[in-house]
Order: C-alpha cells, then sequence, then structure tokens
C-alpha cells in the first residue's frame, strides 16, 4: 500500500530585511549574506506576480543592475542566469555573486545612484497550508491535479526543486517512488515550469497522465 501523496498550498508574506545596495559593491556584498529566502524571493518574485504568464525569466538583480545602474551587459548576464538549472539555493546564490564579481574586477569605478533608488533586499515568508485533497492511486491524483489551485501547483512543481534538492519536484518524487510510475515520474520532472503558465503545465500533466 503506497503512502497517500498529500496536496498542499502556500500563501506568502513578504519582509523587508533592512538592508540595501547603492552600487555594485553594495549589492554583491549583501548577496553574499542574505537569507536564502532572500534570494529566492528575488528570483522568483517576477514569475509568482504573473503567474508565468510571462515567457522570459527575470529576476530583481538583473532588473535593478539594467534599469538603475544603466549596466546592461552586467544585467543581460544577470537575466540569462538558467534558474531550473541550480538545485539549490546556495548554487544560485553563488552563481549571481561570481558574475557581479568577474563584472567588478574588470570596473575602475562603481555607478552611485540617486536617493531613492536603492536595492531593497527583502525575502519570501512561506505559509504552508494542507487542501483537502490526497492521492492513493494514480485515479485520485489525476482527479486531484484537476481541482488543486494553482498555488497548490506552483507550491508542488517550483518550491519542491529547491526543497528537495533533487532537481525533480514532489509529484514526480511521489510517482516514482510509491506508485512506481518510472516513466510518468521522468516525463512530468522534464516539464520547465519556468516557460508555460501554470494552467498550461497542470494541463500537460493531466495529458500525461491520461494518455499514459
Amino acid at each position: 500500500m503506497p503512502n497517500p501523496f498529500h496536496f498542499y498550498t502556500r500563501l506568502n508574506l513578504t519582509e523587508l530585511l533592512g538592508k540595501k545596495a547603492t552600487n555594485l559593491a553594495e549589492l554583491l556584498e549583501r548577496l553574499k549574506t542574505v537569507p536564502g529566502s532572500s534570494i529566492y524571493y528575488h528570483t522568483h518574485r517576477f514569475l509568482q506576480q504573473h503567474h508565468f504568464l510571462s515567457p522570459e525569466p527575470p529576476n530583481d538583480f538583473a532588473y535593478w543592475v539594467s534599469n538603475v545602474l544603466q549596466e546592461d551587459e552586467l544585467g543581460e548576464q544577470l537575466a540569462a542566469v538558467d534558474i531550473i538549472q541550480f538545485k539549490k539555493i546556495a548554487e544560485l546564490r553563488e552563481r549571481f555573486v561570481a558574475i557581479i564579481e568577474k563584472h567588478i574586477n574588470k570596473k575602475n569605478t562603481l555607478h552611485e545612484i540617486s536617493v531613492g533608488d536603492e536595492f531593497h533586499f527583502m525575502k519570501s515568508v512561506t505559509f504552508i497550508i494542507p487542501t483537502q485533497y490526497t492521492a492513493n492511486n494514480l485515479t485520485e491524483f489525476l482527479q486531484a491535479v484537476k481541482k488543486i489551485s494553482i498555488h497548490s501547483i506552483y507550491y508542488h512543481m517550483f518550491e519542491a526543486r529547491l526543497r528537495l534538492g533533487k532537481g525533480t519536484n514532489d509529484f514526480s518524487n511521489w510517482l516514482e517512488t510509491e506508485l512506481n510510475e518510472t516513466e510518468l515520474a521522468k516525463l512530468i520532472s522534464e516539464l520547465d515550469p519556468y516557460t508555460q503558465t501554470l494552467e498550461s503545465l497542470r494541463q500537460k500533466i493531466i495529458c500525461m497522465i491520461e494518455t499514459k
């Protein structure tokens, strides 16, 4: 008898850390020390706000560097960081740090910005809430996926990748370990949740289950 899958959803509270940057050196220094939840917030905020309707995976660091500091080349490098490649927030942080360090080492002076244009570090405080849905088999799982909110989809598909540190998601993890649905789990794990809407993601998962 497999262990049931419990569907959860999430609520977010944004917290200001009281740390800010007025130039690249300060941005770099803060990047090294802020909590991982702050790195997560500034790299996933756009996606959460727009429910992935935007195909671009921008992040706050790239936006501030490009639009406030006017460092277009560096902004493009930061925007090009492929978030999905990273299994841990620490690895994602190191990538941003390395890009900015390399850029600073080539510069003689750092651009200072006006008061009011500082980069303010924030973090996400996430509250995980159980839903009424559980699944003991693939049929129940399919029915639940059709009914859960997009916030539940987000929690199990996005946050799980970083939470589990396995480069996969909760759905694939359960399907493989509890139902021995290895191929189906692999197909779902190969979906790129960063390049499509949550509803599109839901429909693809449903289609994969129904046609297996």
